[in-house]
């Protein structure tokens, strides 16, 4: 086996750390003003070999909400290796080092395979629905809606109005990410030849009475033509309307678009309201899968960080075989905002890895889920419905966008 090197990446490095990895997920790359502009490379770790970069993980400066709080969170893509460098444990060092090194109590990705990051102590905190939808079947909203309009916004405008929905959403529901305004500019980036055959972006917003956005889509068509005539399929991309005359009218608009027979949308909560508002729910064909994956980096500040359903006062005994100071009994203590965890000599209430505490972290998985398998143990009765009543959170998590 080579030696190789890890370390940290340079400003000038950013088209070699797209290629390795693009190169390892099978997909070309072109020359892109934004995403260079975005690039943080002292977040970016290379593992180079006789001077090829050979692997590579990044970590992205952002916000995460969590449940009720918004805190910073390492936003973890760009995970590669070579595949003439696989087996040789060039990812367990790029992953092993970036958890050691970032600064956030908590990391936080999506999985292209998820059987890899359990191994590193990533465990899957939030669930997605993808819906693809029988618009002839559906049944849109129906009955009247209080005053507000309809109205569509160019990128630009978006850009300006748009963010403050999407910071409303953080303030509600866990598992939503921030974006800066460049950060907005590369999202909203619409080059024909990233459509897939599809339109434009359309960017529609809603308006309350006041004149105020408080709510958007984004989404596209495509031209479709069955035998029997017009069959279009709607892409909605976003949809963000924490108001619920917002989340109705642009339902409804999407749901009756014209000469359309399908719709598609990736990225709803399990516990998504349009179930609520369709006449057939059977026509939203459903398929729910791992969206977002949460590593916590440091327990204490982790914990302190979130806040708790009912008051808890438990001892936690967690292992890491990851972050040696992650490894020990730490007392959990929460009621309302007051929110305590310190390291304990006190006997252990549960025993647990950070693993599980992971995936409970965002408020969408039950505790006792993992105690039916052993993952969890109870040394005190009664601290496992107590704990598990505590991180559970109403809202179910969800992730309007992949990282």
């Amino acid at each position: 086996m080579s030696d190789f090197e890890v370390r940290a990446a340079e400003a000038g490095e950013f088209d070699a750390v797209r290629a390795v990895f693009s190169a390892a997920m099978m997909f070309e790359v072109e020359p892109n003003d934004l995403a260079q502009q975005l690039f943080e490379p002292e977040r970016t770790l290379v593992a180079v070999d006789g001077g090829e970069f050979i692997g590579t993980t990044l970590a992205l400066t952002r916000t995460l909400s969590v449940p009720g709080a918004v805190v910073p969170a390492a936003h973890v893509t760009g995970v590669g290796v070579r595949a003439t460098h696989r087996r040789r444990g060039v990812l367990s060092q790029l992953m092993g080092r970036q958890l050691r090194e970032v600064p956030e109590a908590i990391a936080v990705l999506w999985a292209s395979e998820p059987a890899i990051y359990g191994r590193f102590g990533y465990g899957a905190a939030a669930w997605g629905t993808a819906y693809e939808v029988d618009l002839h079947r559906v049944g849109p909203p129906a009955g009247p809606i209080r005053p507000g309009e309809l109205g569509e916004l160019t990128a630009d405008d978006a850009v300006k109005e748009l963010p403050p929905i999407l910071d409303r959403l953080q303030q509600v529901r866990p598992g939503v990410s921030d974006r800066s305004e460049l950060r907005w500019r590369k999202h909203l980036e619409d080059k024909p030849d990233n459509r897939g055959g599809r339109t434009a972006l359309r960017i529609v917003v809603h308006r309350d009475e006041t004149g105020s956005v408080d709510g958007y889509a984004i989404w596209r068509g495509k031209m479709v033509w069955n035998p029997t005539g017009p069959a279009y399929e709607v892409h909605v991309e976003e949809l963000v309307a924490p108001e619920p005359t917002a989340y109705r009218v642009l339902w409804q608009h999407l749901l009756t678009m014209d000469l359309s027979a399908t719709l598609g949308y990736g990225y709803g909560a399990v516990d998504e309201p349009l179930l609520q508002l369709v006449q057939t729910p059977t026509a939203l064909d459903r398929r729910v899968s791992e969206s977002l994956w949460i590593r916590i980096t440091d327990v204490r500040r982790a914990l302190q960080g979130r806040r708790y359903t009912v008051p808890i006062d438990v001892v936690l005994d967690v292992t890491d075989d990851l972050i040696e100071s992650n490894t020990g009994r730490f007392r959990l203590t929460a009621s309302g905002s007051s929110v305590s965890c310190e390291r304990t000599d006190d006997p252990a209430d549960l025993t647990l890895s950070i693993t599980e505490l992971g995936a409970i972290y965002l408020g969408g998985r039950p505790l006792a889920e993992f105690a039916t398998t052993g993952r969890v143990t109870e040394h005190t009765p009664g601290t496992l419905t107590q704990t598990t009543a505590a991180f559970h959170w109403p809202l179910a998590p969800v992730s309007v966008e992949v990282f």
